[in-house]
């Protein structure tokens, strides 16, 4: 079992930035991928970013070059640097953990963090 908090959700102009983190309990953290994962006012939640265990990344096109996802395996916390944001980025931001199990992949979610950027 994985549990989830994401934290760092705001009110932000358009061009700034946020920093969302995200705190994981339970175990293989440090040998499990983790992602970032946002989802709009009416539609569907989509990737954004994702880690490996090995820290190789993979962005959605939309964000390359302004997100940057990181992770603090002592912590347990997986970061979304978020810089030059748009208001299109306004959505609610799920951390996300994939973990192995019997019956194949097991996604497990946070509850999601806020993120309003005005123009």
């Amino acid at each position: 079992q994985v549990q989830l908090v994401e934290s760092g959700g705001g009110l932000v102009q358009a061009g700034g930035s946020l920093r969302l983190s995200c705190a994981a309990s339970g175990t293989g953290f440090s040998t499990n991928a983790m992602g970032w994962y946002r989802q709009a006012p009416g539609k569907q939640r989509e990737l954004v970013a994702t880690i490996t265990s090995v820290r190789t990344t993979n962005y959605a096109d939309s964000v390359k070059g302004r997100f940057t996802i990181s992770r603090d395996n002592a912590k347990n916390t997986v970061y979304l640097q978020m810089n030059s944001l748009k208001p299109p980025a306004t959505a609610v931001y799920y951390c996300n953990a994939p973990r192995p199990s019997s019956a194949g992949n097991v996604a497990f979610w946070g509850q999601g963090t806020l993120v309003t950027v005005s123009s």
